[in-house]
């Protein structure tokens, strides 16, 4: 009888007992796989805040905005835990949430999810002012609670974005109770982030939901994602960090840097031009 042995390094089979090897097999690896980690030979080093902030450094002098857009995924793909993303999370992708919200001059995010995760303002100033980032909520029917932690706890007024057809009481509400509101013409990316613009906010960072990054994703407005990968298996019926209209083209991302802790992958993907 002859038997068949999988070299387990490289999937070329053996065939035994004459030796003969068909290393056709090895082929899927001649497209420049590389191991990111375990790196073999070398000790891993933890890096300091510093060069996690310039790893995660938005381009300088921009002339426009550039959307970075943040979510945390379990490896099977689930965007939430019981509706919120927190179930999701890890000390290593807090402490880069934290870092993504210092460096944006903006936090965009669509009312659903300021709803679901019951949004306040942030708390920490961007780095070099002395404010932290608005949050800027994109709701084309303005319903969201005066009462809520985005109005009343927070150190700068909120920017909600919306539409003429939005109830003017609750328009109204809004901005008696501190928000920022703005009736745009259209509520797509291309007049959010032309207000953004308008008003020099162009280090500008998304934390979802999946419907706002859809409409960024087809509108090809998206710079950066930055995708946490919790090592969780969550099954349900969560949704997926993105959804949209059926069609949208695919978007080419080139691999910009990868750090893992406590067997969290923390990605970061660039558009590619």
């Amino acid at each position: 009888m002859t038997a068949t042995v999988t070299n387990v390094s490289c999937g070329a089979v053996i065939d035994q007992p004459t030796g003969r090897r068909d290393s056709s097999a090895c082929r899927c690896w001649d497209g420049g796989v590389q191991r990111l980690w375990p790196t073999p030979g070398s000790e891993l080093s933890e890096i300091d805040d510093s060069t996690l902030a310039a790893t995660y450094a938005y381009p300088a002098d921009l002339d426009g905005p550039y959307v970075r857009v943040n979510f945390v995924s379990s490896l099977d793909g689930a965007v939430s835990v019981d509706g919120r993303s927190g179930g999701l999370g890890s000390e290593a992708d807090k402490r880069v949430f934290g870092l993504l919200r210092r460096l944006t001059d903006v936090i965009l995010v669509g009312a659903g999810t300021v709803r679901a995760e019951n949004y306040r303002g942030a708390r920490r100033p961007t780095e070099g002012r002395s404010t932290p980032p608005p949050i800027a909520v994109v709701t084309g029917s303005a319903n969201l609670d005066p009462e809520s932690p985005l109005f009343t706890d927070t150190a700068v007024p909120p920017i909600i974005l919306t539409l003429e057809s939005a109830p003017a009481q609750q328009r109204d509400r809004l901005a008696a109770a501190g928000g920022d509101v703005v009736v745009l013409e259209r509520l797509d990316p291309r007049g959010v982030l032309g207000e953004l613009d308008r008003r020099g906010l162009h280090r500008v960072l998304c934390e979802g939901g999946p419907g706002l990054h859809g409409d960024l994703v087809a509108a090809d407005a998206v710079d950066e994602l930055c995708l946490t990968l919790a090592p969780l298996l969550v099954g349900g019926e969560a949704g997926r960090i993105a959804h949209g209209a059926p069609g949208t083209p695919t978007r080419a991302m080139s691999l910009a840097s990868a750090l893992h802790a406590d067997d969290t992958l923390l990605l970061r993907y660039r558009r590619t031009r």
